[in-house]
């Protein structure tokens, strides 16, 4: 039997597909590995998102080379969304044997069976209606509690910064008869928590000729399977959040009260460049109606610095903008151009460097405040926990997440990993609510 070896970078979309890769391949006769020393084929299922992402892509390369030289029948492949925008660029390396993009998984039984050291292999060809609804992924988390389920792929924003909708096509959305019966699949196996994932949920929709199914009635329909059964999601645009998928979650107590809302600048000026296609007006409004509907909602976001001609008040804007939400968490980066992106074409990258570093400084700064002013305001609550494993710091603790996706780290007491625990809130730090068993 061959082993096989698969290092995962990016988004969570990227671990659901390296599940999907791993139950194609096993249905060939491969065995999952986790060390690479003994694998047959080492994997990269990698992220063009952001230009430092590619960067630790090309000195994995190098190491899996080493293999290749200790063992000359190691096959090394780069699939995902670096082999769709890179192709042959990989191949003239010389280093990597298959390339292999985001539709192109059912095919890899068969590329790796015709590589041959002077026929390296690719297939980067997108697809309008792939959806691997009908694989079961295998799963690879270590905790056996969260689930991650793909209800789509794809994407048809076309934000000028972002090569998603180049490397993984147009939007499709999945079965919802295939994600519901998933779900249940994954809760009799004893998950006690699913993630529905998309590059956009809210643009979700399958129709077959009997119904329509949107990403507030796919929600509903997962939540429905056992109250027991807690749901998350990601990832929420901005201008497609509706009032019915809002009040949706706030039906079900098992949905979990946590959006993540990428903003990506609090600039009307910038977000029109960005093509987001809403203003801040706008998500400010979305903002003040979840919680309005969900007070208890947490909320995390994106936000890009110094992204093409930003200025100093647009700037100024983004960091107001933070300061009335108050997110919980965000992920933070200085603007780096995409090749190929709408951005890249159209619109130069002026903003230097050291003022790109100075704003995202200041960024951080504010969200490091804020979060832990978040943090601070559920000092005193009870919150239901669901554990995910011991506390990392100290391992007579356990940890696990919030409704409000807070990370929670409490005393054992006896509990173990896939329990609802109540607990007291503490204390805190910026990312970490210390709490005691309720």
């Amino acid at each position: 039997m061959k082993r096989i070896y698969i290092e995962t970078y990016g988004c969570q979309m990227n671990v659901s597909d390296t599940e999907v890769i791993f139950s194609i391949l096993a249905e060939d006769g491969f065995q999952r590995t986790e060390n690479m020393e003994e694998a047959d084929v080492i994997l990269a299922n990698t992220c063009s998102v952001r230009d430092n992402a590619e960067q630790r892509i090309w000195g994995r390369i190098e190491q899996f080379n080493q293999q290749k030289k200790k063992r000359g029948d190691v096959i090394v492949g780069i699939v995902g969304c670096m082999a769709e925008r890179l192709k042959d660029k990989l191949l003239d390396t010389k280093k990597v044997d298959l390339v292999a993009g985001p539709d192109s998984y059912r095919h890899l039984p068969g590329m790796l069976a015709a590589v041959t050291p002077d026929s390296p292999q690719i297939d980067v060809l997108l697809s309008r209606d792939e959806t691997y609804a009908d694989i079961t992924p295998v799963r690879t988390d270590r905790n056996g509690v969260s689930a991650f389920i793909s209800i789509m792929r794809g994407c048809n924003n076309v934000c000028s910064y972002c090569v998603v909708p180049y490397t993984r096509g147009a939007e499709r959305s999945r079965d919802a008869h295939s994600i519901v019966r998933e779900a249940c699949d994954v809760f009799r196996r004893g998950y006690k928590e699913v993630t529905l994932l998309g590059q956009n949920v809210d643009s979700y929709l399958w129709k077959s000729d009997t119904e329509t199914v949107d990403f507030a009635d796919l929600l509903d329909r997962v939540a429905a399977i056992s109250p027991l059964l807690r749901v998350r999601f990601a990832t929420s645009h901005p201008k497609d959040i509706s009032d019915k998928l809002i009040e949706t979650m706030a039906s079900r107590p098992n949905i979990c009260r946590h959006i993540h809302l990428p903003v990506q600048s609090g600039s009307s000026r910038m977000l029109e460049k960005m093509r987001r296609k809403y203003s801040r007006e706008w998500y400010l409004e979305r903002v003040a109606k979840i919680r309005s509907v969900m007070p208890d909602c947490g909320l995390t976001t994106d936000v890009i610095a110094g992204f093409c001609s930003e200025t100093e008040e647009d700037h100024r804007e983004t960091l107001s903008l933070m300061e009335e939400v108050g997110f919980d968490w965000a992920f933070m980066f200085q603007y780096s151009e995409r090749p190929g992106t709408l951005a890249a074409r159209n619109y130069p990258d002026d903003v230097p460097p050291e003022v790109k570093t100075r704003r995202l400084n200041e960024i951080i700064a504010l969200q490091n405040r804020k979060g832990l002013e978040s943090y601070r305001r559920d000092i005193g609550k009870r919150l239901t926990v669901l554990v995910e494993g011991p506390s990392r710091r100290n391992p007579d603790d356990l940890c696990g997440r919030a409704s409000n996706n807070k990370m929670c780290v409490f005393p054992a007491g006896g509990h173990r990993v896939g329990d609802y625990v109540d607990v007291l809130v503490e204390s805190c730090t910026s990312a970490t609510l210390i709490c005691s068993l309720a």
